[in-house]
């Protein structure tokens, strides 16, 4: 839930903001005057990487890299954009692990993912290999045999018209993008033709 200023309920705005010391008088005031120019820069420019954050969030979860990328490509300075993706993960609003076991289940789900395509696809969001290990330790190759085999159950339905042969030589390359190993592709092609032929 956000207030009506945009934050999320219970986090003020100044909860995002780096900390920082007002100027002290000083005699010197052209180098007070520049600092606090610099000061009130980056907390433009900190509020702003908070609120292009606050949006990212607000469609859809997402990692630590999807989201220092995007900012990174609106040409938020770095030393911005780690400020605000600290205190966004201080508060719980990106969290790695929880993007992972979401992107792994719902990737398995809609498209079928092997346990391997799962751990590629989670690297190149930039998802760090211990979490990656610690999510997918749940998918066991009985599951990537359950999954295959249901992918392949449904796509010989379209095949039943065609050679043996041409509709093993397909779901082979079918279920092989999909990231699964030869053994689980060929008991998985197995059970399915003995579906059909049922």
């Amino acid at each position: 839930m956000k207030s009506k200023s945009g934050s999320p309920a219970g986090f003020p705005d100044s909860y995002f903001l780096k900390d920082s010391n007002s100027a002290s008088p000083s005699d010197d005031s052209g180098a007070e005057a520049t600092e606090i120019l610099d000061h009130n820069h980056f907390e433009k420019l900190e509020r702003r990487a908070k609120n292009m954050l606050l949006h990212q969030l607000s469609r859809s979860i997402k990692s630590t890299k999807q989201l220092r990328d995007y900012l990174t490509k609106r040409e938020i300075p770095a030393q911005v954009i780690e400020a605000a993706i600290e205190r966004f993960t201080e508060a719980g609003l990106i969290d790695d692990l929880r993007y992972a076991e979401t992107f792994a289940a719902s990737k398995r789900s809609t498209r079928g993912l092997s346990t391997s395509a799962l751990r590629r696809e989670l690297g190149a969001k930039g998802i760090p290999a211990m979490l990656i290990d610690q999510v997918l330790s749940e998918y066991t190759q009985e599951d990537d045999l359950k999954t295959a085999t249901k992918l392949a159950e449904k796509r010989i339905r379209a095949m039943g018209h065609l050679d043996r042969e041409v509709r093993q030589r397909r779901l082979l390359g079918f279920l092989g993008r999909k990231g699964f190993s030869s053994s689980i592709c060929f008991s998985a092609i197995k059970a399915a033709e003995q579906s059909l032929n049922q």
